[in-house]
């Protein structure tokens, strides 16, 4: 299987303006990044991609097993080794945060400081996280797999989008 068009990218405009008493003044913010991924498992190179809208019920959780249990689109199974990319997307209806990190065990945490350590993404939030080196975020089966999603409180659903982008060496 062939992963190909791998772009990665996140943008900011904004235009900042004041008015004076003789002038105005502003200045205008153009920020783009962009990591495009061959196919393949080294250096700028991804060949595995995850992407679902998931829900879960008031104060529940789950665990994305990141090697080995998650299924593609075209219905292959996911063993990730490395992690290039990660977008968790709160819907904009929930009441409550999604939580993404903080497994009880066996946690995927390369890419935060320590297993308890925790991003809250708020309603309309988005986490976006992107490597194109070859280490990129290691994946270690059954030691360090499990990305930990999880509603903030009790009383209503969370609905969020997940995209994971990463290679199988």
């Amino acid at each position: 299987m062939t992963l190909s068009n791998t772009i990665m990218s996140v943008s900011a405009a904004a235009q900042l303006s004041n008015t004076l008493d003789l002038t105005s003044a502003s200045s205008t913010l153009q920020y783009r990044k962009a990591i495009t991924l061959a196919n393949g498992t080294g250096l700028g190179q991804a060949d595995k991609v995850f992407s679902d809208t998931r829900t879960l019920t008031a104060s529940s959780a789950e665990d994305l097993d990141l090697a080995g249990v998650l299924v593609d689109a075209l219905g292959s199974t996911l063993t990730f080794a490395r992690v290039k990319g990660l977008v968790i997307e709160a819907a904009s209806t929930n009441t409550n945060n999604v939580i993404v990190g903080g497994a009880a065990s066996n946690g995927f945490i390369s890419w935060v400081g320590a297993a308890a350590h925790t991003v809250t993404v708020r309603p309309g939030g988005v986490l976006a996280l992107f490597a194109s080196d070859a280490t990129a975020y290691a994946v270690t089966a059954a030691t360090a797999d499990l990305l930990h999603i999880a509603n903030s409180g009790a009383g209503t659903s969370v609905t969020y989008n997940v995209v994971i982008i990463g290679s199988s060496a």
